[in-house]
């Protein structure tokens, strides 16, 4: 469904465009007309619509890789609109046409474009949609190939439709395989090189656990006597405090590490702030995006964004929108160049941005993308990830989750070099604080402030 989409997203942006132009006019005509006018309104439409797709043409509008350049699209498209309105003024300037009413004319200048960047988030919201219906499979590693393994098969395979996907299982003891043995990826020994060479989301441990003598006989007291026995396994000094008894059907199991975000209503929760909240900066920061770009343009030769790919939930890289701070960038992918202080890559503008995180901004795109949050750990180099994942303890379960525009760590000063290990395990630790003790206050309260703390700039170069 969603390459379906994709494919025919240009089509699905220019029937959004037409839409847009004729609704538009309507409500500018219909409410907001005088009737003096009334029939040279309706006839300019046409001519209107014809300008536009003459300019979108020009412009390319509609040849963008839709599935990334959203960013791309939003600055364009406002550049092609105001392209427009300086040419509607210079041909009724030039051409002495009989000019609509003010009131139209306002409607329809500030109308137009509210609609239209409307339109084109909910299109990017439902192919984000989209894909995250088809992206959100989750890989499973079965720890085991006996008896339980095989039931535990059967229960996900019962619910194929939920996202289930069963990658293999890893043979971990001696026990009567009764999985099929074409589904066995490996030994113990082999499961940090397939982890390491497969997507995997989650591992199930399906493995027997050894009975135990002295259990036993307290049970079979009981029966003896007729007395009632519950069970509390020692989940804690095994696994952590983070843990979530549940069920799989039939089946006991316990979830390792269950954060808030784990639960269904905070997720949503999170998720709807981050769609509204960012929608909204987009829309109403929208003139300081165009001022910005144009600073940047005027500043240095290049392009206005940097696009770097950046490593989020679950490791899978994805394509990071910046606003451009430097005349060199380090490579989008794999590389490795860290920025310095007084760095001479970075262009005069750029200090500005970089100092204040304006260069950030347009990552709200990611958000609506579905790729970020407002709040969560940031996203790192593929670099700089695997070298904290080998040198920083559970460093990878930052992420758990979606990486974040701002985060815990940025708040508290822990942004910028990870050169010692202080600076790595702190901002490490500042991540999965947070992660464990989120809630939408907590967002707030870094939202807040990420835009007024002087703390959060300090290390900011």
């Amino acid at each position: 469904m969603f390459k379906t989409v994709q494919r025919n997203l240009p089509t699905l942006y220019i029937g959004g465009d037409v839409l847009t132009l004729v609704l538009t006019s309507f409500i500018s005509i219909y409410f907001f007309s005088n009737k003096d006018h009334f029939q040279s309104e309706w006839t300019i439409l046409p001519g209107f619509v014809i300008l536009w797709f003459l300019v979108s043409y020009w412009r390319k509008l509609y040849n963008l890789n839709l599935d990334h350049d959203f960013g791309l699209r939003i600055f364009n498209y406002l550049k092609t609109y105001f392209i427009i309105l300086v040419l509607v003024f210079i041909i009724f300037i030039l051409f002495r046409i009989p000019s609509p009413d003010k009131d139209v004319v306002a409607a329809f200048v500030i109308g137009f474009p509210v609609l239209s960047i409307t339109v084109n988030f909910l299109i990017i919201t439902l192919l984000t949609t989209l894909k995250n219906q088809e992206a959100n499979v989750k890989f499973t590693l079965i720890a085991g190939v006996g008896n339980l393994a095989e039931n535990v098969e059967k229960h996900f395979s019962e619910r194929e439709n939920e996202g289930y996907r069963i990658k293999g299982f890893i043979n971990c003891k001696k026990e009567t395989c009764q999985v099929p043995q074409n589904k066995v990826v490996g030994d113990l020994k082999d499961i940090h090189q397939y982890l390491k060479d497969n997507p995997v989301d989650e591992i199930v441990i399906a493995l027997p656990v050894k009975p135990s003598k002295k259990i036993r006989n307290i049970i079979g007291a009981a029966d003896y006597h007729g007395v009632r026995v519950t069970y509390i396994p020692d989940y804690g000094n095994l696994l952590g405090k983070n843990y979530k008894a549940t069920q799989y059907a039939h089946i006991d199991a316990v979830k390792v590490r269950q954060l808030p975000l784990d639960e269904r209503y905070a997720f949503f929760l999170k998720n709807t702030f981050d769609k509204l909240f960012s929608a909204g900066v987009l829309l109403f920061l929208s003139p300081v995006f165009l001022l910005l770009a144009l600073l940047i343009k005027l500043d240095s030769p290049g392009p206005v964004f940097y696009c770097p790919i950046r490593i989020g939930r679950g490791g899978r890289p994805f394509k990071v929108y910046k606003f451009r701070s430097m005349r060199e960038n380090d490579a989008v992918n794999g590389g490795s160049l860290s920025t310095q202080k007084d760095d001479a890559r970075i262009t005069r503008i750029g200090k500005f941005l970089r100092k204040y995180s304006l260069d950030e901004l347009p990552q709200f795109i990611n958000v609506l993308y579905g790729d970020m949050s407002v709040v969560g750990p940031r996203p790192h180099r593929s670099f700089l990830n695997q070298q904290l994942q080998e040198s920083v303890n559970n460093y990878m379960i930052r992420h758990y989750f979606k990486p974040g525009i701002t985060g815990w760590a940025q708040v508290n000063g822990w942004r910028g070099p990870t050169d010692t290990e202080e600076q790595r395990t702190q901002r490490t630790a500042h991540d999965l604080w947070y992660q464990e003790n989120w809630t939408l206050g907590l967002d707030l309260k870094i939202i807040f402030l990420t835009v007024f703390s002087r703390k959060v700039h300090s290390s900011a170069f």
